[in-house]
């Protein structure tokens, strides 16, 4: 398949353009761009930095990708951003390339949707599946799981871990991590229980369903200390490899603060 570039844009001589890769109106492409096959910028898309796009990739007008770090530190190091295959990336939305200091690349997977001036800011490590809806928003180092929406407006801090199939609501401002499966909402986000909405939509059966659910109420509860419960949900639960994700999530970083239920007062 022929590479198509609109008269009106400016695509470096140096950029790596796959077969079936379309260019629109106005586009502009930087030297050290790659694009993958079928992957089509509409029109007004801005491609910079050492940026590589996988295949099949739909870019909107005016979104911007490999973009420098919004980090003062910044000085022009060669860093990257790598999005990978068959994402939707809507108008205005922005995805920045990395820092030396943070590992130097910016990942996004495949199989997104990034609505309307959403952002992925530097060093974020982001999952497949993932959809970020009008105006949501990572910080620089998030790590966000595969299969995680977050809800318009919504904010992640930078350094937030955000575990797989987890749920953020509109307008949340997250600033600590979400175990997978969780659902958090509010400002500062706090824990609503699980994500049973998504779960049922990604075809978790009920078994696997009750046992998240009897594990989140064993965690979360009252009694003891979190760290009692911890161990208590780990070893009652041993055999649920969702329930298993959960505690290897909280136990991989015990140094950052976790979002929690509220407690009634």
């Amino acid at each position: 398949m022929a590479v198509e570039i609109h008269p009106t844009a400016i695509v470096a001589d140096s950029a790596e353009l796959a077969d079936g890769v379309s260019i629109g109106p106005f586009c502009i492409v930087g030297e050290a761009v790659r694009i993958g096959p079928g992957t089509r910028l509409h029109a007004h898309v801005v491609v910079e930095g050492r940026t590589t796009l996988g295949a099949n990739n739909h870019v909107h007008p005016f979104a911007v990708l490999g973009g420098p770090p919004q980090h003062t530190a910044y000085k022009g190091e060669d860093t990257e951003l790598v999005i990978g295959d068959n994402n939707l990336i809507r108008e205005h939305a922005t995805m920045n390339i990395g820092t030396p200091h943070g590992g130097g690349v910016t990942r996004v997977g495949s199989n997104g949707l990034y609505m309307i001036e959403s952002h992925v800011g530097h060093d974020c490590i982001v999952g497949d599946n993932v959809i970020l809806t009008k105006q949501a928003t990572l910080g620089g180092h998030c790590q966000i799981g595969d299969y995680v929406i977050v809800g318009g407006l919504a904010a992640v801090h930078q350094f937030t871990r955000v575990g797989r199939h987890a749920m953020i609501g509109g307008l949340a401002a997250v600033v600590k991590d979400v175990i997978p499966y969780g659902s958090v909402w509010g400002n500062h986000a706090h824990l609503e229980g699980l994500n049973l909405v998504g779960l049922k939509r990604r075809g978790f059966d009920r078994e696997t369903i009750n046992t998240l659910r009897a594990a989140y109420r064993l965690l979360f509860a009252d009694e003891g200390t979190f760290q009692e419960r911890l161990e208590d949900t780990a070893q009652t639960y041993a055999d649920s490899p969702q329930v298993m994700e959960i505690i290897d999530f909280i136990r991989a970083d015990a140094s950052r603060p976790l979002c929690l239920p509220e407690r009634e007062v």
